[in-house]
């Protein structure tokens, strides 16, 4: 099962504490992590293995919305910051839009990711 992850830079520490509190159920589980660059640098620093595409803004949004497209991830977690503007917003929607049409579950907070995760890790 692959995995998508990004974060927002006000937002990667808390995708680091978010998968630390998983790190058990996503080794059980088998699960690959995916991730844009910066946010992947932050998780491989945390000790998780992840393969980095891009950084977001230069175009590592639009390769996990090709994977979505694709059908090769069975979830995105995106930990998008709603109080501050972002230059690539448009490829954030593109992205959202993608997992909706393609019926990619995303999940945008850690409350909705954390139910994700348990229904997506279950043994």
């Amino acid at each position: 099962m692959k995995i998508a992850l990004i974060a927002h830079d006000g937002k990667k520490a808390d995708m680091v504490h978010f998968l630390s509190g998983f790190r058990d159920r996503l080794l059980q589980a088998d699960v690959e992590l995916v991730a844009t660059g910066t946010t992947g640098s932050h998780i491989e620093k945390a000790g998780f293995e992840v393969q980095k595409l891009l950084s977001g803004p230069i175009g590592g949004d639009a390769q996990i919305a090709a994977m979505a497209a694709q059908k090769e991830l069975a979830m995105v977690v995106f930990f998008r910051d709603p109080l501050d503007k972002h230059p690539h917003e448009p490829d954030v929607q593109m992205l959202m839009r993608i997992c909706d049409v393609h019926n990619i579950p995303l999940a945008t907070n850690p409350a909705s990711a954390a139910l994700m995760f348990k229904a997506f890790t279950q043994t």
